[in-house]
């Protein structure tokens, strides 16, 4: 049986949390994960915002060709993943946005 994580455990992503308050609190708020699984990690999810995620992932300094991108859905959600090490902590920036529907457009005559 493994042993069973503490509050305490977690200290490191809740330590950059107080962090990234008290330096970035202007920002954007996004979604807030801290797991037990990952006691290491903290992430910022932005669900329907990219303009949230380009936000955080300019102001902790992530250059563009760091930032993953893939698509979920059948194709339907573009997904953008960057993370970065910050005070200790795995800091992980994941956002969520519709991928634009193309409408054809006709050939005038």
């Amino acid at each position: 049986m493994s042993e069973e994580l503490t509050l305490d455990n977690l200290a490191v992503p809740l330590r950059v949390l107080r962090l990234l308050t008290a330096d970035f609190g202007h920002l954007p708020a996004p979604e807030i994960y801290v797991s037990t699984l990952y006691p290491d990690r903290l992430e910022l999810r932005f669900h329907d915002d990219l303009s949230g995620f380009e936000t955080w992932r300019d102001a902790l300094g992530i250059v563009p060709d760091d930032v993953d991108y893939h698509e979920q859905s059948d194709g339907r959600t573009r997904v953008l993943k960057a993370s970065v090490d910050y005070a200790g902590a795995v800091l992980e920036l994941i956002g969520y946005g519709d991928v634009p529907v193309l409408v054809p457009v006709r050939a005038s005559v």
